[in-house]
């Protein structure tokens, strides 16, 4: 069995202090080595997601290495079975596989030449992180059954004939223990956005979920289609070769944005491949227009693409292999950035000689985008001057001690930063945060609306600046310093505009804040209901109905009309442990350019119309 030998904190030092975890009971004392966090489902990084993936993966290596076509996915309540058609667990060496550390086909390198997952961790940390684990092989006619319960082996089948198909069988329950998952809740949503990535980038792949059938054609081009949320300015461009598949167009809007994959594997953090396949479209696109003095800037300016490629026994940042750290694609094999570099520089360069109408008309958008550049570069000068010479840490920002992007490269994801209006309400939150991993950003006033406008008003607009500033994201995501950018506006009128107005902000001038799902909405409670033995915090009327008739007779009913109202010794409730946020989400159907122009645009009579058929009155108001 694998072990690990732990020294246990104690103020002596005896051999009592030595333990020596054996099987699977490392990865549930330091689950967060193997998964990333926790989480209760909430979002989509949460760990039941990650135990999913790890699963999932094992599945498409399979179909990768081209046996089996299909993976049926069922999610029943807290339950998740994944189904595959694939060669089969060996069935000698089953328990094995999914019980014992380092323990896998995939060591083998004939067998799994890029596969994603080559630790031999993933499902032994499912396994032990499960309430309850069963496992089944089929292969050549027989069937191999084994159950576990957090971990541990609790009945081995002998083999019996049967007449399934060959593959493999997981059903797995995430154990709900107070120190793992607690009370989770998978979200369907988060779990058919991650099937729907795996069918992108496996052309040919059928996946069901609970009934609902996941399938692509055309592999990025179909993700970078349903993924845009703003009309490509040319047709977007598709180029496959071997190991390698890209996908790009440019739009109107500001900033870039990446999507990028390593042997099937979503990599939201991008690595060695994402970073070469940027710097190679900049430097192919100035040769190709034999300008060398264009600016990268204005290149990227719009840009959306993809990039897929395989490489052989590549290299993850961490167990959850979000950021690829490989150098090269093997062994034997070139640079990651010289086959990226390239491929890039060939195929793209041909493409761009062969479709002119699209070559002609990226060249308008780069000189669009280098004069508007040029327009307000002086204001640009002065604002950045303007906001190192305000003091941000004692007037406008509340800073914590960590942030998303560290020195070390590593990505924080607790840290994030509330976006408040007026003083009180940015005093309850500073006094009751986490200074650790809890920013604030006091807002004066509302913000300013900057439909319609250029981005010359981010530098013009004190708040825009120091608000740009603050995130440190004038020139993109990479220097983000906070994972959730969340909005805390009180749950009124005022309250809403300013939501509205700094959603149109973000939307306006750096939408892939809010389709990376970085932007997030806090929910504050309306009501506290409480008698002399308890207080509830309710956050809908329904919520307030359930507390008084669980409370009894007339309790004291409190309804909170702004965050200022709330103490910071209450606040600490809603930002603590079990902090309540929507995330922003965006998808195709969501047409940014019309959204804006309806709700912040010069169309008041029909928004008029709009909002009073849609009004809902609150009751405590009359």
């Amino acid at each position: 069995m694998a072990e690990e030998t732990l020294i246990t904190a104690s103020s002596e030092y005896t051999d009592d202090n030595i333990r020596t975890l054996e099987g699977l009971e490392h990865v549930r004392l330091r689950p967060g080595m193997y998964i990333g966090k926790l989480g209760d489902g909430t979002y989509a990084d949460d760990g039941i997601y990650v135990l999913l993936k790890e699963v999932i993966d094992n599945s498409i290596d399979e179909f990768r290495m081209k046996f089996g076509n299909q993976i049926d996915i069922i999610l029943d309540g807290r339950k998740l079975s994944v189904r595959d058609f694939g060669r089969g667990i060996p069935q000698g060496a089953m328990v094995a596989a999914v019980s014992i550390m380092n323990t896998g086909g995939k060591y083998d390198s004939k067998a799994f030449q890029k596969s994603v997952g080559l630790n031999g961790v993933g499902t032994k940390a499912v396994n032990a992180l499960s309430a309850t684990f069963t496992v089944m092989s089929f292969r050549e006619g027989k069937m191999k059954r084994a159950d576990f319960e957090k971990g541990i082996l609790v009945q081995e089948y002998d083999l019996v004939d049967t007449t399934e198909r060959n593959g493999t069988y997981i059903e797995f329950t995430p154990d709900d223990g107070e120190k793992l998952f607690g009370n989770f809740k998978f979200n369907p949503d988060f779990i058919e956005t991650m099937l729907r990535n795996y069918s992108y980038l496996n052309p040919g792949l059928v996946i069901y979920f609970n009934g609902t059938k996941f399938c692509s054609k055309n592999g990025l081009l179909d993700l970078l289609h349903e993924n845009n949320t703003a009309e490509p300015l040319y047709p977007i461009v598709h180029l496959k070769g071997e190991d390698i598949e890209i996908a790009f167009t440019h739009t109107d809007q500001y900033g870039e944005e990446y999507y990028s994959f390593v042997n099937g594997q979503h990599t939201t953090q991008g690595g060695t491949h994402q970073s070469a396949f940027r710097e190679a479209f900049g430097k192919t696109i100035k040769e190709y227009y034999n300008k060398n003095g264009m600016e990268l800037s204005d290149i990227r300016s719009g840009f959306v693409g993809a990039i897929s490629i395989a490489v052989q026994e590549p290299v993850f940042e961490s167990q959850t292999k979000i950021k690829l750290g490989s150098k090269d694609m093997g062994p034997d094999g070139p640079t990651v950035a010289k086959f990226i570099g390239d491929f890039v520089k060939r195929e793209v360069d041909n493409y761009l000689h062969k479709n002119l109408e699209t070559s002609d008309i990226m060249f308008k958008k780069i000189q669009d985008s280098e004069k508007e550049r040029k327009a307000i570069a002086g204001v640009t000068k002065l604002a950045r001057e303007r906001a190192k010479k305000v003091s941000l840490h004692n007037k406008k920002l509340r800073d914590c001690r960590i942030h998303f992007n560290d020195t070390k490269g590593e990505r924080k994801t607790d840290s994030c930063i509330f976006i408040t209006e007026g003083d009180s309400a940015s005093g309850s939150i500073t006094k009751s945060r986490d200074v650790t991993t809890q920013a604030v950003f006091s807002l004066r006033g509302k913000p300013y609306n900057s439909y319609g406008q250029t981005k010359k008003v981010v530098y013009e607009n004190e708040e825009f600046n120091l608000l740009q500033a603050a995130l440190n994201i004038e020139d993109g995501l990479d220097g983000l310093r906070y994972n959730k950018v969340i909005i805390a506006t009180d749950a009124d009128v005022d309250g809403m505009h300013i939501r509205l107005l700094l959603m149109t902000f973000f939307l306006q001038f750096f939408p892939d804040l809010v389709k990376k799902g970085h932007i997030y909405i806090l929910q504050t409670p309306l009501f506290r209901v409480r008698n002399k033995k308890e207080t509830r915090y309710c956050y809908t009327e329904d919520e307030r109905l359930d507390a008084m008739k669980s409370l009894g007779a007339n309790p004291e009913i409190t309804r909170f009309k702004g965050l200022g109202e709330i103490s910071p010794d209450e606040f600490k409730h809603f930002i603590g442990k079990d902090i309540r946020l929507d995330q922003v989400k965006l998808s195709k159907r969501d047409a940014v350019s019309e959204l804006l122009a309806f709700y912040m645009g010069e169309n008041t009579p029909e928004r008029q119309t709009f909002i009073v058929e849609n009004l809902i009155v609150d009751e405590d108001e009359l």
